[in-house]
């Protein structure tokens, strides 16, 4: 019997190409998308789609209801720079819709939970290269500190109740598909449209930050792969560190620049250079590399070089 599989803020720059797979995967009928609102049309038309305030507990339980559902993505959330300008709504969203899921997991049929967290748990008192799987973590975000109280809610879950719920921190998620929501680490996503569309970039990070960061294609497998992987394969059930590449704005642009010979850029750190400082700048993954045998496969100029043919084809068409 396949999965009865419900997608919570599925109209997200991870949410929109998890929904695609998920679907490809298990029928369009077996998945429902969810969000607050019907912004993304293609997404909405594709498949079953209900609207959903992630921070209702009844309109949740409700559809989990309607369409016997077995596995809840949660990937609605405020991001970093977002969080930072409304902190209370952050935390409210992020902290509840959890909650909600966590409970309903607790109580009804829901037999596997996703929650992402990030690298936004670390901090500028966390080691910042090869950052391990269990280290330091005082966040400086409302993001970051939303994602840390997270991840131990989770655990605490699966300890204490049963629920199996696992977790991803996500690093920088570049797509070619969806536009950025919100993040520090946006810049890596948009410096690709510019690129097409005016050849210069105006960086709000310096030209020196390396940070970690992750192709879509990427991202989407290794979230997968984990919530396939046997629950007792999983020693991690707070969140597990995840890596591909580190790279700072002047690597990503001499990528570009390989295919774009006159692409310019300039640098203008705002208020995101600080949470951008904060965060570790590669990440040590080998927890999820031997429990459930997790491999990247885009490298930066890989990764470049799809992202410019897709651009391309999305600017001239």
């Amino acid at each position: 019997m396949s999965s009865k599989i419900l997608i919570i803020g599925a109209c997200g720059q991870i949410g929109t190409e998890l929904t695609a797979k998920l679907r490809e995967m298990h029928g369009t009928e077996n998945v429902i998308a969810s969000d607050i609102n019907t912004r993304n049309l293609d997404l909405v038309n594709s498949g079953p789609f209900e609207i959903i305030d992630a921070k209702n507990y009844n309109a949740i339980k409700d559809c989990c209801k309607t369409y016997s559902i077995d596995t809840v993505y949660l990937m609605a959330a405020l991001l970093s720079a977002t969080g930072e300008k409304y902190p209370m709504e952050a935390w409210d969203l992020n902290m509840n819709s959890l909650f909600h899921v966590l409970n309903l997991a607790k109580e009804s049929t829901i037999k596997k939970v996703y929650w992402p967290s990030s690298i936004a748990v670390f901090g500028p008192t966390t080691p910042r290269e090869n950052t391990p799987q269990h280290t330091i973590c005082e966040p400086t975000t409302v993001y970051g500190i939303t994602k840390q109280v997270g991840e131990r809610w989770c655990e605490y879950y699966h300890k204490k109740y049963g629920v199996d719920v696992r977790s991803l921190r996500y690093p920088g998620i570049i797509s070619h598909k969806a536009m950025p929501g919100g993040g520090t680490t946006d810049y890596a996503v948009e410096i690709y449209h510019e690129a097409i569309k005016n050849e210069s970039y105006e960086c709000f990070l310096s030209e020196d930050t390396s940070l970690p960061m992750m192709f879509m294609e990427d991202a989407i497998k290794a979230t997968i792969d984990l919530m396939e992987a046997p629950s007792e394969h999983l020693s991690i059930r707070s969140s597990y560190n995840l890596s591909a590449i580190s790279f700072t704005p002047k690597e990503i642009y001499d990528s570009i620049k390989k295919n774009i010979l006159n692409f310019k850029i300039t640098y203008r750190p705002d208020f995101r250079q600080a949470i951008a400082d904060s965060w570790p700048s590669s990440i040590d993954d080998s927890v999820a590399r031997n429990d459930w045998n997790w491999q990247h496969r885009f490298d930066l100029d890989a990764m470049t070089s799809e992202m410019l043919k897709e651009l391309k084809k999305k600017y001239n068409s």
